[in-house]
């Protein structure tokens, strides 16, 4: 499902117990310097992220401060984030004019807070300019905070160079199952996504196919859109000449960790992508 560009004015674009995507959660605050916003999500954990500008965060009392350093875009340095509880009472004032993304997760359990710094970030890139899969991840909420988080997955991904494919093979995550021996190699994860264009009048398409041999739906992607992914295979592509970025939030229905179920057409261009084995290990 594509949800085009919009001005949300503060409120949800993807609220608790969505019809498409009831795991995931999406705001996008946007604040000039001074200004303040409140929330609480009863039965998700969230997790505060700046796309650009830096706000002080107060969770139940417990206060982060100067978390963001971009300026421009998302292009602009590195992201910082801070982990929020279920249903934890948040604050966040602005220090420098900010759009913020709130991203969520359906779980059951209160943990603790904690921020993410730039050096805190998990990091990979892989692919190649040759097959046109050149990208990089920048995990927020990854591997490195698997035990302090209950469902969330929260990254930001970039097309690198200007042009190219991102999800290929094409992959997806809608069921939990397992094979004759008991392993997993499938598991249902909600994915929700918002894209940015560098320049940002650039565009890019969102395939989704939802049965093998069979023609799927396909929705160009302007700055801003929005993609909510709950079945089916998924891959997406950048036109020539620009630069595509978009933030992904992922929610496991039963685990944290991602397990992909790779497109049986496509699943043996695995072992011609260089690297792509260390990304897959990243979403845990």
């Amino acid at each position: 499902m594509h949800i085009a560009p919009y001005d949300n004015k503060n409120i949800p674009i993807v609220d608790a117990d969505d019809a498409t995507v009831p795991l995931n959660y999406l705001n996008i605050v946007k604040l000039k310097a001074g200004e303040a916003f409140e929330y609480q999500v009863p039965g998700y954990e969230t997790c505060i992220v700046p796309a650009t500008g830096t706000i002080d965060v107060s969770v139940e009392g417990v206060e982060y401060k100067a978390i963001g350093n971009r300026t421009l875009d998302v292009w602009d340095g590195e992201p910082e984030g801070v982990y929020v509880p279920v249903g934890a009472k948040v604050t966040f004032v602005a220090t420098r004019d900010t759009e913020t993304f709130i991203a969520g997760a359906r779980y059951d359990k209160v943990l603790e807070p904690f921020d993410v710094r730039v050096a805190q970030l998990d990091k990979v890139q892989y692919g190649s300019d040759d097959t046109k899969t050149h990208r990089k991840i920048k995990h927020i909420l990854g591997q490195a905070h698997h035990d302090k988080v209950g469902r969330l997955l929260v990254s930001e991904l970039f097309t690198v160079g200007e042009g190219g494919w991102s999800g290929f093979p094409a992959h997806k995550h809608d069921t939990d199952r397992k094979d004759a021996d008991g392993n997993i190699i499938e598991t249902r994860h909600d994915e929700t996504y918002n894209f940015r264009f560098r320049p940002n009048h650039g565009s890019g398409v969102q395939i989704i196919q939802h049965e093998e041999g069979k023609p799927g739906d396909a929705y160009q992607l302007m700055d801003r859109s929005t993609i909510l992914l709950r079945s089916g295979y998924h891959p997406c592509v950048a036109m020539p000449g620009y630069e595509m970025y978009y933030f992904t939030i992922l929610g496991g229905l039963s685990q944290r960790s991602l397990v992909q179920y790779f497109q049986p057409t496509h699943a043996y261009q695995i072992e011609t992508i260089p690297g792509i084995k260390d990304m897959v290990a990243k979403f845990k």
